[in-house]
């Protein structure tokens, strides 16, 4: 019989009490499909990670406009918020066990949102793990969060050990707190050098992936933003200082007057010198406005 991808999966509540190991992950739902081209195989997102292990058949994996063979044993890891399908291809049907877990981001060490690669050699203990959750969930008995907690635990750490720590697990939470820690260093230190091994430092995550979360969460790179702190900062000063131009440019931490008037044409529509002689003119408009009227006698 062939299960739609949600159809029928079971879920999971959450648990009253999360342990350490867990850090907040959290098994969302357990089911097993068989995709046999009797249902749309649309482009689709979730906000949360799925995990995707086939178990027979042969097919594609579509993301990011890009289309990955799938066969027997392909693991697959999608992080949140990534546009993805999948597909049978030919008379060999894929047949798969998809978790949602939510409260996790795979932290992939070439950026990307998703992975793949082949599990035969955990072929049983990867299907020993997963059945047993479908088990749990399926029929539901007391202690089954628990018991499918630790199972998601350990699966994830027998992945990562797979992969020879090509990704680890990092909270959503997390991502989104490091993403406001780097976006208030930079603001606080923007006329120091910053550089994105020092934003990996300070955040304590890859670069590559510090980049592709951040523009995620925050809509723009991490040297983008600090370029907009940093073009903020100096326009304060063009209006309210007479320090020289490119004074103003090293206050702010540009590495040269020349990227500081690309950086600041760019954002503004005009050159530092032109925003300045503006800058005084309103001032001088509107004290002005403010004087009272003078009476002669």
């Amino acid at each position: 019989m062939s299960i739609a991808r949600y159809e029928g999966a079971n879920t999971i509540p959450s648990p009253a009490e999360t342990s350490p190991e867990a850090v907040g992950i959290r098994l969302l739902y357990a089911t097993h499909s068989r995709y046999e081209n009797d249902w749309e195989s649309a482009m689709h997102t979730h906000p949360f990670t799925e995990l995707f292990y086939v178990i027979g058949g042969e097919g594609f994996f579509l993301v990011d406009d890009e289309k990955f063979p799938l066969r027997k044993d392909d693991f697959v890891i999608v992080n949140p918020n990534t546009l993805h399908t999948e597909s049978s291809s030919g008379n060999s049907p894929l047949e798969y066990v998809i978790l949602g877990v939510d409260n996790a981001n795979f932290a992939i060490s070439d950026g990307h949102d998703y992975i793949i690669f082949n599990c035969a050699a955990e072929h049983q203990d990867l299907l020993f793990y997963m059945n047993a959750m479908l088990r749990e969930l399926e029929e539901p008995r007391h202690g089954y969060e628990r018991i499918c907690q630790d199972l998601l635990e350990v699966l994830i750490i027998k992945l990562i050990r797979r992969t020879d720590f090509a990704f680890e697990v990092i909270p959503s939470v997390r991502i989104r707190q490091e993403c406001q820690k780097i976006k208030r260093y930079m603001e606080n230190n923007y006329s120091r050098d910053i550089t994105l091994d020092t934003l990996a430092d300070v955040s304590h995550l890859n670069k590559f992936y510090l980049v592709h979360v951040f523009k995620k969460y925050c809509g723009c790179s991490p040297i983008s933003y600090l370029c907009r702190v940093r073009v903020k900062a100096s326009r304060e000063l063009l209006a309210s200082t007479d320090y020289s131009i490119t004074y103003i440019a090293q206050m702010c931490g540009f590495s040269s007057q020349s990227y500081f008037s690309q950086c600041f044409q760019k954002s503004c529509g005009l050159t530092a010198g032109a925003y300045r002689r503006q800058a005084q003119k309103e001032a001088e408009e509107k004290t002005a406005a403010q004087s009272p009227p003078t009476h002669e006698f």
